[in-house]
C-alpha cells in the first residue's frame, strides 16, 4: 500500500479498535468524520473488503464488521512516525475515559492484557502471585478470560488464558475525576534496596516513544521483578507523575482511597518543588512515583514463559475485577490447578 491507502486503512482499524461491539460502513464513516478525516461509506466498503482479505477484519454480516488480533498488531505497527507521542496521548485519553468512583465501586479502570499458554499456568500464576504479595504491581486485583472469552475487546487464543492488571494510569483517572490533572513524565526502571526506592537508572519519556516504557523493559530483559519480590532489591518499572501543590492533600487522600479498594500503587509522593529520588519537579508542583502495573508480568517473562502482552489496553468494568487470591479458584473451575 502507498502512504495514502496506509493512512485511511489505519484510520479505519483504529475505529474498529475503539469499540468492542461489530460496527457496520455508515458507524464507522460517521466516527471517521468526527474525528476530521471523512470518507465514504463506499470507499470505507471497499477499505474492509480490503481488510478481510488481509485478515485484519471479520464480517460478520448485517451486524458489521469486527477487528481481529491480526489488525490490532497491523494497528500497533503501521506508521510509526505518526506515533510518536502516541504513549502520551493514550495515557491522557484513558484517564478522560475512566469513571470509577471509589465510594460506589462502580464505574470502568484501566488494565493491561496479557496473554498466555495455558500449560505454564502454574508457574505464571506463582510468578505473579509472589510480585502481588511483595506490593510491587497496583493493587491486588485482575480480571481473567479463558479461550474464546474477550477481555478488554480481546479474544482470548486457543490454548491460552488472558490476565487483564490494572494498569498506573487508572491513577491517573482517579484523580482526574477529582479535577487533579497528573503530568505523565516518563516510565522508567527503578532500583530497589532493602525494598526502599534507590533511583532510576533507565528512563523512557511519554511523548517520545510509541511503546509502554515498561513493555520495553521487559522485551529487553532488564527488570529483576522477582527478585526484588523476594530480596527487596533489584529493578523494577515504575512511572513518575506530577500533581499540582495546592492538590496534594486532597491527592493524598484519593490514593489512600485507591488502597482501600485495591487498586493502589503509588510507592511514594515527593514534597512540594523538591526532587524526588533526584529527578527535578517543577516548581509549584509535586512528584509521584506509581509502580508499573505489568510487574507481575515481568516477572513471568523472567522465568522464560513467552507472554503477548499489551499495556494501557482497555477499559473494565470494576465489578468484573476479582482479588489475585481467588485466581486458584478459578482455575479449578476450569479443571486447571494452579497449586
Amino acid at each position: 500500500m502507498d502512504i495514502k491507502t496506509q493512512r485511511k486503512m489505519v484510520s479505519i482499524l483504529r475505529v474498529l479498535r475503539s469499540d468492542e461491539s461489530p460496527m457496520g460502513s455508515e458507524r464507522i464513516a460517521h466516527d471517521l468524520e468526527l474525528a476530521g478525516a471523512p470518507l465514504t461509506e463506499r470507499t470505507i466498503r471497499n477499505y474492509l473488503a480490503l481488510a478481510d482479505a488481509l485478515g485484519w477484519t471479520e464480517n460478520l454480516g448485517r451486524r458489521g464488521r469486527r477487528i481481529t488480533s491480526a489488525g490490532i498488531r497491523e494497528v500497533e505497527r503501521a506508521l510509526v512516525m505518526d506515533k510518536v507521542g502516541f504513549i502520551a496521548a493514550r495515557v491522557e485519553e484513558l484517564a478522560y475515559q475512566m469513571d470509577f468512583d471509589p465510594h460506589t465501586r462502580k464505574g470502568k479502570v484501566i488494565l493491561n492484557i496479557t496473554t498466555f499458554p495455558l500449560a505454564d499456568v502454574r508457574a505464571a500464576f506463582a510468578a505473579m502471585d509472589e510480585v502481588f504479595r511483595a506490593g510491587l504491581g497496583m493493587g491486588h486485583l485482575c480480571a481473567l478470560a479463558f479461550p474464546g472469552e474477550r477481555l478488554g475487546g480481546i479474544q482470548t487464543p486457543k490454548g491460552c488464558c488472558a490476565i487483564g492488571t490494572v494498569c498506573s494510569v487508572t491513577i491517573n483517572g482517579l484523580l482526574l475525576r477529582a479535577r487533579i490533572a497528573a503530568t505523565s513524565r516518563f516510565g522508567g526502571l527503578l532500583e530497589l534496596e532493602k525494598r526502599q526506592p534507590k533511583r532510576f537508572v533507565q528512563i523512557i519519556t511519554y511523548d517520545g516513544t510509541t511503546l509502554d516504557p515498561l513493555e520495553i523493559f521487559i522485551r529487553g530483559h532488564m527488570t529483576s521483578v522477582a527478585q526484588t519480590a523476594q530480596t527487596g532489591s533489584g529493578f523494577v518499572g515504575a512511572s513518575f507523575r506530577e500533581i499540582p501543590m495546592s492538590c496534594l492533600g486532597e491527592a493524598r487522600r484519593l490514593i489512600s482511597e485507591a488502597d482501600r479498594v485495591g487498586l493502589g500503587g503509588v510507592l511514594v509522593v515527593g514534597n512540594p518543588g523538591q526532587p524526588l529520588l533526584d529527578v527535578p519537579v517543577t516548581q509549584g508542583r509535586v512528584g509521584l512515583i506509581v509502580f508499573g502495573g505489568l510487574n507481575p508480568i515481568a516477572a513471568v517473562v523472567e522465568t522464560g514463559i513467552a507472554v503477548t502482552s499489551t499495556a494501557m489496553c482497555a477499559l473494565c468494568d470494576y465489578p468484573s475485577l476479582v482479588d489475585v487470591a481467588q485466581l486458584p479458584n478459578l482455575f479449578s473451575a476450569k479443571g486447571i490447578s494452579v497449586r
